[in-house]
């Protein structure tokens, strides 16, 4: 279906043909006659299908329809996870009311807000906020949610994991107006489903896909490799392949900083996208990623959110996330609308618990490759009670020293001091552009 034949007003129709938009989405299919109809709407989809047009194109279009007749006031209210999400849904919405005279305007955390109360005192029709940034508006009254029409929880799944249920419960209640509640979540969890019986009236269900669905486009691999290795996989994986974008997703933001340290020292250039980054810097990373100033982007998940970067063809999960539906999240930033793309996860031994789980959740197990010089022993996949079965067997056990050995050589030589010369040979041949 051709978003020509749906009847969207002249100029919205022209701002959606200049984004280069032709056919729609199955999520916009379903999404956008439901909002039309004034429904409450709670839907899944997967990441890079369209939602935010999903639900902005049919709110836009009602605002157009019925104008306010004073300054701008807050009419549709969307709330998003992370920072770098509330970024990216304002840009779009900005794009999708180029030729009309409504105003967006954006609230989020890790910026001085002086620029943000100045922008909210001149009236906006459409405010894009992080729950905890808006609870800060709010109570400072900056702003007023009294004439709010709609009310859209963008990755709300996401918005529960992250602690904000109570920001969220405070901000709809002072949503005194009738209102359309919006909510779409990559899962309907049991907090999801909670939250929906609290603020939605008789919504209706969409789901566009199996309940944690990946993009059918997405090829997913797990490359077995010890701790210690990880790093040295990782850059020798770019480096011959010749990557040129990969988003690298760690577990933690110290193991985010000596990702992107490894990489440099190997010659590939890396930038860093995690919550102790300034605003300024972050964005800077996505900048230069995106404009292939930089081969590797090293995010943590929450960074991560949000990120749409246009062509995106590898994901690397240098540490499994602890909650599968995480990995759902990581590896929809490739294969987006429709492309394809490459999801690989760099798993240890103590990883296995974690793949156990994802793999139940996506509901297949996932193709396993071996790299070669990366072999370890069978035992680092052994439990307490195996591998103590099997230290009775001499022969064994000094094969299981030994490769314990070899992988703690390996990990020393990769410091900064004391580079060895086969290391510096690698970095020349992996910083090629």
């Amino acid at each position: 279906m051709s978003f020509d034949s749906i009847g969207l007003p002249d100029n919205l129709l022209k701002a959606v043909k200049a984004c280069g938009y032709t056919s729609m989405t199955p999520i916009q299919q379903r999404a956008i006659p439901a909002v039309r109809a004034g429904q409450d709407v709670l839907a899944s989809a997967q990441t890079g299908t369209g939602k935010t047009a999903a639900f902005a194109l049919p709110i836009i279009e009602q605002l157009l329809k019925h104008k306010a007749s004073t300054m701008p006031v807050v009419r549709a209210l969307i709330l998003t996870p992370t920072r770098e999400l509330a970024k990216q849904v304002a840009e779009n919405i900005r794009e999708y009311t180029q030729f009309t005279e409504l105003k967006t305007a954006v609230v989020f955390g890790g910026v001085d807000s002086a620029g943000q109360i100045k922008n909210l005192k001149a009236g906006a029709d459409i405010l894009v906020a992080t729950p905890g940034r808006l609870q800060e508006h709010l109570e400072a009254r900056n702003v007023s949610l009294t004439q709010v029409k709609f009310a859209v929880l963008d990755e709300a799944d996401r918005m529960l994991d992250m602690g904000f249920v109570k920001d969220i419960e405070s901000i709809l209640q002072t949503v005194k107006h009738q209102h359309q509640t919006l909510l779409f979540s990559a899962t309907f969890s049991n907090k999801v489903k909670t939250l929906t019986k609290q603020f939605l009236t008789n919504p209706r269900i969409l789901e566009t896909a199996k309940q944690n669905a990946t993009a059918s486009k997405v090829r997913h691999y797990v490359y077995p490799v010890v701790e210690e290795r990880k790093s040295e996989m990782l850059a020798e994986l770019i480096g011959v392949n010749n990557w040129k974008q990969v988003m690298v997703f760690a577990g933690t933001k110290e193991s985010a900083n000596q990702i992107a340290k490894e990489l440099k020292l190997d010659g590939i250039k890396a930038a860093l996208c995690h919550g102790d980054r300034s605003q300024g810097s972050r964005n800077k990373a996505l900048e230069d990623f995106a404009e292939g100033k930089v081969r590797v982007l090293v995010a943590t998940d929450v960074a991560a959110r949000g990120i749409d970067i246009e062509d995106l063809e590898y994901v690397v999960n240098y540490h499994l996330p602890f909650l599968p539906e995480d990995y759902i999240h990581r590896i929809g930033r490739t294969g987006r609308a429709g492309k394809s793309g490459t999801a690989i996860s760099f798993v240890s031994p103590k990883d296995n618990k974690f793949l156990g789980n994802i793999e139940e959740v996506v509901g297949y197990s996932i193709e396993q490759v071996k790299l070669k010089g990366y072999e370890f022993d069978p035992l680092d996949y052994a439990t307490k009670s195996e591998k103590k079965a099997a230290a009775s067997n001499t022969s064994t056990r000094n094969r299981y020293q030994a490769q314990q050995d070899k992988n703690r050589s390996v990990a020393k030589k990769r410091t900064d001091v004391g580079r060895p010369k086969a290391k510096q040979k690698r970095a020349s041949r992996y910083s090629t552009k």
